[in-house]
């Protein structure tokens, strides 16, 4: 994720203009980036059925465990747009990704909020970290793109 920050500002905003459909231009910008980080063994799911609704990437890595056993490493990711005269995701977006961590049995996972509002920060300026809370109590890290 601190890679794909580097990117974003250096190019997000010249992609994200040229996107018709600039809703989907920054879920589809990440999820690309991603692609490069799974061409090694991993697989990254789209749009994953998990519970009623679908999360938005499963990021699956195989690796062998202390034992020799081979395991798989599962990194959930949400990812939301902030636009104009709406209200911060971030509340929503925690709910949600709570829901799926639960169902996948995860006890941690990635929300991604995407600022496209004008009052939006500098560019040079997005991609903080901060740490949340989930309403039952999983810990997420929230990327600010």
């Amino acid at each position: 994720l601190e890679e794909f920050v580097v990117f974003w500002r250096e190019h997000g905003e010249v992609l994200i203009q040229q996107e018709g459909y600039h809703e989907a231009a920054c879920q589809i910008i990440l999820m690309a980036f991603l692609h490069r980080l799974v061409n090694g063994g991993g697989q990254l799911d789209r749009e994953y059925a998990a519970g009623t609704k679908r999360l938005d990437v499963l990021v699956r890595w195989p690796y062998t465990g202390p034992e020799g056993d081979r395991l798989m490493q599962r990194e959930a990711m949400e990812l939301k747009v902030w636009r104009a005269g709406r209200e911060d995701p971030l509340p929503d977006g925690l709910a949600q990704l709570d829901g799926y961590l639960d169902r996948l049995s995860l006890s941690t996972g990635v929300l991604v909020v995407f600022d496209r509002r004008p009052e939006a920060p500098p560019w040079k300026e997005r991609g903080g970290f901060e740490q949340a809370t989930t309403p039952s109590g999983r810990q997420v890290t929230v990327l600010r793109a």
